[in-house]
């Protein structure tokens, strides 16, 4: 048996919202089905950002992004949040030192938990 790719179902409060926000923090559309689906790239990893929301789902889903500098990604996203008024409910905190990895954790509008690891 062998599997090619693993994606989840991210959920959307307001779906358009939610895209322009992962599209301002620098993932790609690969494509949209009527503004329901969309398939989303960062990295050659790809989710769906779904027309749907269940708000315990929401806050409770999470997303583990490794990157190069946790403190880069802090600086952009909080500029892209800061710099618009549409993601005024939108959070970023500065990087936090976990045990595993640098960390900043942001949240997106429909609250959900990204967290921008950098490996120590």
């Amino acid at each position: 048996m062998h599997a090619t790719d693993v994606k989840v179902f991210v959920p959307a409060k307001n779906f358009r919202l939610s895209l322009d926000y992962y599209l301002a923090l620098g993932w790609k559309e690969n494509w949209n089905h009527n503004n329901e689906i969309a398939e989303l790239e960062l990295a050659d990893n790809r989710i769906y950002l779904q027309d749907f929301y269940v708000k315990a789902w929401a806050q409770n889903f999470m997303m583990y992004i490794e990157v190069d500098s946790a403190q880069n990604w802090y600086v952009h996203i909080n500029n892209t949040i800061s710099n618009d008024s549409r993601y005024k409910d939108c959070k970023v905190k500065s990087p936090k030192t976990e045990t595993y990895a640098t960390v900043t954790y942001a949240w997106d509008p429909s609250g959900v938990l990204l967290h921008f690891a950098e490996k120590r």
